[in-house]
């Protein structure tokens, strides 16, 4: 899974790295945050008019059928072994797909009673990209639409795997165009951009067990501590 993320670089050299323009405004509703929950506002990069634009999305995709926003709370992650036949997903997969950039991202080692939270980085210093979904709600009574998103899952690679069994779907900057694409519709060519990252993608160290609770938010959190060995 994908619980909790890290974002603190600069809007503009998010801008840069992926291409994009900031849609007017959306810098208002995403502040760096070194653990950012899900229900939070993250940014995404999606296409609109054949430009990508980075824009605010509530984190816990919202179907668009769906009765009541609080599905969220359970819809911030999807597997990628069912994320095309999903009824949640299944229509975003095929036509509404974004990125969402990070620094980082944690994961939860199991150590007897106790679980060590580790972050993990890419190995070469670049923003993350996941691949993630994307959707708009409206309540029937209000006229003001919600834009939410949910990052995919798939099987842990061989940075991730000692620490959990899954991890986030990382794409390399020569498939952001095509996994971007809305008229990409090819259910397998879409499936077979959902596998781990290669070995050597990421490194990972051991961090504060603060990072459990999502009122600490501070850089501080990403600093490295004594853990336990992870094999």
């Amino acid at each position: 899974m994908c619980g909790r993320f890290v974002l603190a670089t600069p809007v503009d050299r998010l801008a840069e790295f992926f291409e994009a323009r900031e849609k007017p405004g959306a810098s208002a509703h995403v502040r760096p945050s070194w653990n950012i929950p899900p229900t939070r506002e993250v940014f995404g990069i999606a296409v609109e008019d054949a430009d990508r634009v980075i824009d605010s999305y509530h984190w816990g995709l919202i179907p668009s059928w769906a009765k009541d926003p609080a599905v969220s709370v359970r819809m911030f992650n999807a597997r990628a072994e069912t994320v095309a036949t999903k009824p949640a997903f299944r229509s975003a997969f095929k036509s509404r797909r974004l990125l969402v950039p990070a620094d980082a991202f944690y994961e939860w080692h199991r150590v007897t009673k106790a679980r060590q939270p580790y972050v993990f980085e890419r190995a070469d210093g670049a923003p993350l990209a996941f691949a993630g979904l994307w959707e708009t709600w409206r309540h029937d009574e209000d006229e003001h639409w919600l834009r939410s998103c949910t990052i995919i899952t798939t099987d842990a690679g061989a940075d991730v795997v000692e620490i959990h069994d899954r991890m986030p779907v990382i794409l390399e900057p020569d498939r952001f165009e095509r996994w971007l694409d809305p008229d990409l519709h090819d259910r397998d060519e879409l499936e077979a951009f959902l596998t781990p990252a290669p070995v050597g993608t990421l490194v990972r160290r051991p961090v504060d067990p603060r990072v459990g609770s999502p009122r600490n938010d501070d850089p501080g959190l990403l600093e490295p501590v004594a853990g336990p060995a992870a094999g």
